[in-house]
């Protein structure tokens, strides 16, 4: 085995002086593969770069004909080189005209060289491009100059982002890091945004990769594995996590890799190659993710990300950043991350924010709703966006097909501008329908309302000329909150909730916390089934001096006008009684503390939960109105995790088991005649509204968004058409065709526009 000249250490020393030098971007990398060859004791030194057409093309060289430079080029899998770039693996061999993948390029001048030694370019785990060294001896390279040239390959990643490299660039073309890049997402807000990429969490950004101290590197990396370890263990033993849950197994999995030897031992041979250690948890890291992205395993897949985020904790540590500074966000700023709460996506500033594209979620998730509430552009399961995007990328999100765009070419962003303008125009469309009575073809008047729980989005009633508020979730106030707010604070919102919403009815809805509506100050027991846990309802019973301060806010907001609470996840009339006395009891303290008694008050109750369905006749007679929380209500009857994205998807909503169960619920209403609105998301999908006015329904809230075209949908209808054919089709089940079918057909053949 032949020995390097002054080992890796003086090689990238002399690497970094040689990027720092005034030189031409060309002189520059040619002295670079001049300085690889002469340390590496090689005949031939090349460095190819992965263009955005996928060709390889040979951006420098030593030892190979100069004028071959930007001529020569390899499809992505073509020859030894493709062969590395499609594998982002390291390739040794000592005969390399005798390797099956051997391409012969006669304009290199490449015959008199055998020994072969390429290793992939790389960076978050994406191939750059190429380095390769050769000899005319046939010999064997050693894992030591293995090392050495991916080691060198790391600091080349760095020159490939640089500016500077720009200019090697043939111009029209670009570097396949850089090239455009469409995702198939599921659209969970409708509206197109085009905009600039925010990370939601940032990658951290290593500058120095050069160790002048290896010993010194080797101990700082000790110590940051001690203080990550030691947070780690830290979390395992909170009593938030000693019930099994996945937020304990990924942490599982967290404590299992940061105290993998072979990880740590990868780690410092990284550093002894010269890098220093935060150079190396990112060299370590892009190997390992390029590893990963290339296995079918969905279960190394998955943990690809548990080692993503793991290396960055690191990396934070090592650079001294705990966690991300606040960012000044651009004022058309997409934000992009693998999943957030509500309460993360409300703490950007919303007059900036133009969408939400997420990795992971399911369109009834909470963020996704709250991003539909607030008007921001969303949608979710873009498989490795993040991975694939950098901060100020230009980006454009399809809201209506789930399209995501990023890096666009000019012919799609300029057919998307066409699409915003079209959007517009469809908006005054609606806008022009404000006025107009939401009354069916026969004559039926269907309310509809908005669901809300920002002030930011209570103006959005005079624009769409909405009934009022059907739903007012006064959660959001918690989740946005850093401490409890005070009685005097949610007084003050319930306020001018009612002063915005003015002689339109508004109705609010009792804290619906836990599951993934997460609330910071309020510290909770992990649980495996969130979704049927200690949330909403059940954890108020349990906490009675939140309701308290709840219940005492609303009755002082109402200030003598009327008010409407409705009482969250009921499971059976007995709870719905508690709360109802439970508020009773605060209306007679009102005069006693100064207070005037509300002018009407209606207790309703909401049903999401199925057994509620077999107590009807008892629930009806105690309530003044009800209302039909659908995301959960359809979640349990389905028994399919919302949030899940693998099962979210394979129950449609308005299949025949749950049209005849929420039929019962109505019809159980109109007996007992009682007021019921749709509160789920449901309502504001074309095709599912007019599925709910078919079995009776004419209560419908949704988001501000969706009562232009439910509108103009209900306008169409004739209501008692409609009723007919879907009672033959709930009646009898042996009918071919599902729901939506059903309704799409018949919308058709009436011009009713979905």
């Amino acid at each position: 085995m032949v020995t390097a000249i002054g080992g890796p250490r003086i090689l990238l020393r002399q690497l970094r002086e040689t990027m720092a030098e005034p030189l031409a971007s060309q002189d520059r990398l040619d002295k670079i593969v001049d300085l690889i060859a002469a340390n590496m004791r090689a005949d031939v030194c090349s460095f190819y770069v992965l263009r955005d057409d996928g060709a390889l093309e040979l951006f420098a060289t030593h030892g190979l004909r100069r004028d071959a430079v930007h001529v020569t080029t390899l499809r992505l899998g073509e020859g030894l080189v493709g062969l590395i770039a499609n594998e982002a693996e390291p390739l040794s061999l000592q005969n390399a005209p005798e390797h099956p993948a051997f391409a012969y390029r006669p304009e290199t001048g490449e015959d008199p060289f055998f020994s072969f030694l390429g290793v992939p370019v790389l960076r978050a785990g994406q191939t750059l491009g190429v380095l390769v060294v050769q000899n005319s001896e046939r010999r064997v390279y050693g894992e030591d100059e293995t090392e050495a040239l991916l080691t060198t390959a790391t600091l080349m990643a760095e020159m490939i982002s640089t500016a500077d490299f720009d200019a090697l660039i043939t111009p029209g073309s670009d570097i396949d890091v850089r090239r455009p890049r469409m995702f198939d997402a599921v659209a969970f807000s409708e509206g197109i945004a085009l905009g600039q990429v925010v990370l939601h969490d940032p990658r951290v950004v290593v500058t120095n990769f050069v160790a002048d101290d290896t010993d010194a590197e080797k101990h700082k990396l000790e110590e940051a594995l001690k203080t990550m370890r030691v947070s780690i263990d830290e979390l395992l033993n909170s009593g938030d996590m000693q019930i099994a849950s996945d937020h304990r197994e990924i942490l599982e999995s967290y404590r299992m890799f940061a105290h993998d030897r072979g990880w740590v031992r990868r780690l410092e041979e990284a550093i002894d190659s010269g890098l220093t250690a935060e150079a190396a948890v990112e060299r370590v890291q892009n190997d390992t993710r390029a590893r990963m992205l290339r296995q079918t395993d969905p279960y190394i897949r998955e943990r690809l990300h548990d080692l993503d985020d793991l290396a960055n904790r690191l990396l934070r540590i090592l650079m001294s950043d705990g966690s991300p500074s606040a960012r000044e966000l651009p004022d058309n700023a997409v934000l992009v991350a693998r999943n957030m709460g509500p309460a993360e996506l409300l703490e950007y500033d919303r007059t900036k924010l133009r969408a939400v594209v997420l990795e992971d979620g399911a369109a009834t998730a909470h963020v996704a709703i709250v991003a539909r509430s607030v008007g921001i552009v969303a949608v979710g399961q873009a498989e490795n966006v993040v991975s694939m995007s950098e901060n100020g990328d230009d980006i454009i999100v399809d809201g209506f097909t789930g399209a995501v765009h990023l890096r666009p070419t000019p012919d799609i962003e300029a057919a998307y501008i066409d699409k915003v303008r079209l959007s517009a125009k469809r908006r005054a469309h609606y806008a022009a329908l404000k006025d107009t009575p939401p009354i069916t073809r026969d004559g039926t008047r269907i309310a509809l309302l908005h669901n809300s729980g920002l002030l930011a989005d209570m103006p959005m009633l005079e624009e769409t000329g909405a009934d009022g508020i059907g739903l007012f979730r006064t959660e959001l106030q918690f989740m946005i909150a850093s401490k409890m707010p005070r009685v005097k604070e949610q007084v003050e919102l319930y306020s001018e909730a009612m002063r915005l919403a003015g002689s339109r009815p508004i109705v609010f809805r009792l804290l619906d916390i836990g599951g993934d509506k997460v609330v910071p100050y309020m510290r909770s027991m992990a649980e495996e089934n969130p979704a049927m846990g200690w949330r909403s309802l059940r954890l108020a019973l349990d906490r009675p001096a939140l309701l308290r301060t709840q219940v005492r806010a609303l009755l002082q907001a109402a200030a003598g006008g009327p008010l409407r609470i409705l009482v969250p996840m009921v499971t059976e009339t007995v709870e719905f009684l508690k709360v109802k006395r439970f508020i009773l009891r605060e209306v007679e303290r009102l005069p006693r503390l100064g207070f005037e008694r509300p002018e009407t008050l209606e207790i309703g109750a909401m049903i999401e939960v199925p057994s509620l369905l077999f107590e009807l006749d008892h629930l009806l007679p105690q309530t003044d109105f009800i209302s039909i929380g659908s995301n959960d209500l359809i979640q349990f009857l389905t028994a399919a995790d919302r949030a899940n994205p693998r099962v979210a998807g394979n129950y449609d909503a308005i299949a025949r088991p749950r049209l005849r169960a929420l039929k019962r619920i109505v019809d159980a209403a109109a007996k007992f005649d009682k007021p019921v609105t749709m509160c789920g998301e449901l309502a504001g999908r074309a095709v599912e509204a007019l599925a709910l006015l078919s079995i009776g329904m004419t209560r419908l809230s949704m988001g501000a968004s969706s009562i232009g075209p439910i509108k103009e949908m209900v306008l169409g209808v004739d209501l008692g058409r409609l009723r007919a054919e879907m009672s033959d089709y709930l009646e009898n089940g042996d009918t071919d065709g599902s729901a939506r079918e059903v309704l799409t057909e018949f919308a058709e053949r009436h011009s009713i526009p979905l």
